[in-house]
């Protein structure tokens, strides 16, 4: 039976919100969320992780990441965005939009806390949500996209044993 793996990424570390900010959705990561990115996208590659495909949510700091990712893994998978991921998207819009990349066998969605921990518990059949720190990745797996029932956590790395990792 096919697999579908699901990757689950928060967003690298962004600019401070404030003044210079004051449009949320605008805020860029900072040249150290780069950099700390451009590791953890070399330990994916040791660890052997492919995407099929990347989807972000519509906000800069998200799209910056799935790019960085795309362009430092050795896979180059295409980056895409959908507004369920963005941060008032729900768990259910996220569900529905992983429908539409039934094709691909690697998903990976770039987001936003709280959501990202909300859909990784609901994902799994967790009581609560599961805290992602920023650059931070889960894989759950699937038999079937859009999911039916609880997918199985595979793995979740914190951004720090990635950094080890690469």
């Amino acid at each position: 039976m096919a697999t579908y793996e699901v990757y689950l990424i928060r967003h690298g570390i962004a600019a401070a919100r404030g003044e210079e900010y004051p449009d949320d959705s605008k805020r860029p990561l900072t040249s150290r969320g780069i950099a700390r990115l451009k590791k953890e996208a070399k330990a994916l590659d040791k660890l052997e992780v492919v995407f099929d495909q990347i989807i972000a949510s519509p906000l800069l700091r998200t799209r910056q990441t799935a790019d960085v990712l795309s362009e430092c893994m050795k896979s180059k998978p295409p980056v895409t965005t959908a507004d369920a991921l963005a941060p008032a998207g729900t768990p259910a819009a996220v569900i529905q939009e992983l429908g539409k990349h039934m094709r691909k066998g690697r998903l990976a969605l770039v987001g936003h806390e709280p959501n990202l921990g909300e859909l990784a518990g609901r994902l799994i059949g967790a009581r609560t949500p599961i805290e992602f720190k920023k650059g931070a990745v889960c894989r759950i797996d699937f038999e079937v996209l859009p999911p039916k029932g609880i997918g199985q956590l595979r793995w979740f790395i914190t951004p720090g044993m990635l950094r080890e990792i690469g």
